[in-house]
């Protein structure tokens, strides 16, 4: 029936195609420009991507606390390790900074040296009043040492907030509005206005002024991100156009692939404008991937083009034989190379749904404007010359196809027994590979805020935020005695972890109120005891509005639900488990079931919950996609043994890969884990194309396994290394990348189409020929389902 509706479609196509140009062509300019208004549209992400779905816990809790204590993570730190800073000039100019950045109206406000306040007991009323730790300008460096010594050995509770008295650094702690923490108003601020004031204090003082703070490693991320699309979109092109021009010498066919492939990157930029998804990490790698993945369509229309062209020198019927015989072919490949990319799309994530939908439509997309374009172009040139139809004849080429023919003919055994060895060897390295990362691993490693992350770490360990909620289930329940001691207890074990900062919460405040109560003598930061409670938390209750507002930082409205703040250094997903089991043991410990809710969140929980989460899916991918890809080649070819032999040559590169990965120590981690879907549904592309060659000749040589899979290899082989080699080169385009993830995407993908392009040259011809009795099942190919390759009239073999 399939076979009945398809018969004589493709021809039909060609003849639409080449007896329409003009107005076809106007038609892809027409959608060219309207994709094209769409730009407008595209607008780089200014959000960090929650990978967990909205009804995972872990997403839940972290809402729940936003909630009660609004968005964690607003805060930018500048710090300084220089003993020169302790200069009158120097020391006041940085005090200067701080209030430049207090009055900007993207800062919600500013904790720094300058507007330090001291926790104080008023004798007369018996309440606490915050007073300024610095009353004027210190003139002298008598006046600074003093300062400077009254906070690193008298005021512990700005211990690790403005302050590291073992190495004497100070750090301004600039909080931004919480409104502006997802718009672009973020980015204006901190790539223009706070790189002016930080250049200018460099300048005038010769200090070096680290930053760093969760909103300024996302902007820089964001603007590096940008800097790196044009990199890769002109880095993708000129390594595919030289690689084209090598093998085809012709800079008719370059510039012509050249023009399909810049008409796709528009598109896909318009596609991005059309839905108005946010050009993330992921979607910034789709424009150079399109030009990767479109320049293979291009190698085999032109290829077949040329071929014809030497066959009889017609070019109307070359061009209506590229379409009805390459164009299928082509269609099954991007279709197969779309469905991995497709199957993305069924993940929570929204990150990857965003990222499978762009890319698998613009890969059916990339194909249509190579079947439209290139047989028009052609269509209205001259005959291709001699000297370009040379590359069909090239001796080392020759040399290569007879060198695969020869393993193929002669050394199966040997074929076999090597693959054996390689994936004995690989599925050892396989047990090797461990689940890992970090929230920071794949940035770039010489840009100047990863840096200063790793001085902030060394510092004041580290910058990523994670929160313990406590809720006592009571009104005004934090403040009870025995609350805040089990808080007191938990923040020891937390202190303990060397990853983990020290934590800040209520029960600094209360601390700290206790040694102003004793008239600030720095041995009674202690909490209260039993007797001393009532009268110092009655005079915390009187005292003025700085200490309320103090309050509002860790308790909520209510007094009934409470936060602990710690931050935590970049450890691998390993180490940060072990740490979440140690807290919540701790918590368990702390904090009875029945009495308290208590949960850890923030964003350092939310990357471990959602790497786990995103590897796990991200494997169900892979898994989908051998599947459809699966269904997809028994629905062409009618045979279990031809699905099996098929997906063998394509899924040991992957065992390869995995197993190479295993032995180089690099970890499975979203960015890494993406490699596999996606070169999969590549590299099946050449087992389509040759075995849709193999049954043509199977037809033509009454059922001759082995003429059949010599003539297939010979034909194929050619084009199947040409598309092997630009996809290979054109991945590693993205080795150049500054970002880790991108450089390992782009480095496995390259070797893996490197693996399978060996695999589907070498073992899938070699699986025909030792198989040739079992899958020789004349009444299946003699009725196909669906025409690959329709027959060849011309060939007397097709006859």
């Amino acid at each position: 029936m399939v076979a009945k509706l398809t018969k004589g479609f493709w021809p039909k196509v060609a003849s639409i195609i080449l007896r329409n140009r003009i107005l076809i062509l106007l038609g892809v300019v027409g959608m060219t420009v309207f994709l094209a208004l769409q730009w407008k549209n595209m607008q780089f992400s200014n959000t960090e991507a929650n990978i967990l779905p909205d009804d995972h816990p872990a997403t839940i809790q972290y809402n729940a606390f936003t909630q009660i204590f609004g968005e964690e993570g607003n805060a930018i730190v500048l710090a300084i390790r220089d003993s020169a800073l302790f200069t009158p000039k120097n020391f006041n100019r940085w005090n200067t900074l701080s209030k430049q950045l207090d009055a900007f109206p993207e800062v919600d406000y500013v904790i720094s040296l300058e507007n330090l306040k001291e926790l104080v007991k008023d004798s007369e009323t018996q309440t606490f009043v915050m007073n300024p730790l610095i009353k004027s300008a210190p003139k002298t460096k008598q006046e600074i040492d003093s300062l400077t010594n009254h906070l690193f050995n008298e005021l512990p509770f700005y211990d690790n907030l403005v302050y590291n008295p073992e190495s004497g650094t100070i750090q301004t702690v600039v909080y931004l509005d919480k409104d502006i923490m997802n718009t672009a108003v973020r980015n204006e601020f901190i790539l223009n206005d706070l790189a002016d004031l930080v250049e200018n204090f460099e300048q005038e003082t010769q200090l070096d002024v680290r930053v760093s703070g969760m909103p300024y490693i996302r902007t820089w991320n964001t603007k590096s991100i940008v800097d790196e699309i044009g990199i890769f979109i002109v880095g993708a092109l000129l390594v595919t156009s030289i690689i084209f021009f090598f093998f085809f010498r012709s800079f008719r066919a370059t510039f012509i692939s050249m023009c399909v492939v810049i008409i796709g990157v528009m598109w896909a930029f318009g596609i991005l404008g059309l839905l108005k998804y946010e050009i993330t990490i992921l979607t910034a790698l789709i424009p150079p991937l399109i030009i990767v993945i479109g320049i293979p369509n291009c190698i085999f229309l032109i290829n077949k083009y040329q071929q014809e062209v030497k066959k009889h020198g017609n070019q109307a019927l070359s061009l209506q034989r590229v379409i009805s015989k390459i164009g299928n072919a082509t269609l099954m490949t991007n279709i197969t190379t779309a469905s991995g990319f497709a199957t993305f799309i069924i993940l929570d994530s929204d990150l990857l749904k965003e990222f499978g939908i762009v890319a698998s439509i613009n890969i059916v997309g990339i194909f249509i404007l190579s079947l439209l374009i290139i047989p028009i172009i052609y269509s209205f040139m001259p005959l291709p010359k001699t000297k370009h139809l040379k590359h069909l004849n090239k001796k080392w080429m020759d040399i290569f196809v007879n060198w695969m023919e020869n393993m193929v003919r002669n050394h199966r055994i040997a074929v076999y027994i090597t693959t054996v060895a390689i994936l004995v060897l690989s599925i050892v390295g396989i047990y090797q590979m461990r689940i890992t990362g970090s929230r920071i691993e794949d940035l770039p490693k010489n840009s100047h805020f990863y840096k200063d992350i790793q001085f902030f770490e060394a510092e004041f360990d580290g910058i990523m935020p994670m929160e313990i909620v406590v809720d006592t289930k009571r009104k005004n329940g934090v403040m009870k005695p025995s609350t805040l001691k089990r808080m007191d207890q938990l923040g020891t074990v937390i202190d303990e972890i060397p990853e983990l900062s020290r934590p800040i919460s209520i029960v600094d405040l209360v601390k700290y109120s206790k040694q102003a109560f004793y008239n600030g003598i720095p041995k009674y930061y202690q909490l209260p005891t039993s007797q001393e409670n009532t009268f110092i938390m009655n005079a915390v209750q009187k005292s003025s509005t700085g200490g309320t507002d103090l309050l509002q930082s860790f308790v909520d409205s209510t007094g009934q639900t409470a936060r602990l703040t710690t931050y935590m250094r970049d450890v691998k997903i390993d180490r940060m488990e072990e740490i979440e089991k140690d807290v919540q043991e701790a918590i368990a410990k702390q904090f009875p079931a029945d009495r308290y809710d208590v949960f850890m969140t923030g964003k350092a929980l939310l990357f471990l919950k959602g790497t786990k989460y995103l590897v796990k899916n991200l494997l169900l991918s892979l898994a989908l996609a051998i599947g459809l890809i699966s269904l997809f080649m028994a629905y062409l070819f009618r045979s279990y043994k031809m699905v099996i032999i098929s997906l063998v040559p394509n899924l040991l590169p992957l065992v390869i890969t995995a197993g190479v990965m295993g032995y180089l120590g690099v970890p499975i981690k979203p960015s890494t884990i993406l490699v596999f879907s996606i070169a999969f549904g590549i590299s099946v592309d050449d087992t389509i194309h040759f075995l849709a060659k193999y049954r043509q000749e199977l037809a033509a040589n009454r059922w001759h396994i082995k003429r059949s899979v010599y003539a297939a290899l010979r034909e194929t082989g050619v084009s199947m290394f040409y598309t092997s080699i630009v996809l290979f080169f054109g991945f590693s385009v993205f080795i150049v990348s500054s970002f880790g993830g991108t450089k390992a995407l782009g480095g496995l993908v390259s070797a893996t189409l490197l693996f399978a392009m060996l695999s589907n040259l070498i073992l899938l011809p070699s699986l025909l020929l030792s198989l040739e009795r079992s899958i020789a099942n004349k009444q299946v190919l003699k009725k196909p389902q669906i025409d690959i390759l329709p027959k060849d009239e011309d060939n007397p073999k097709d006859k």
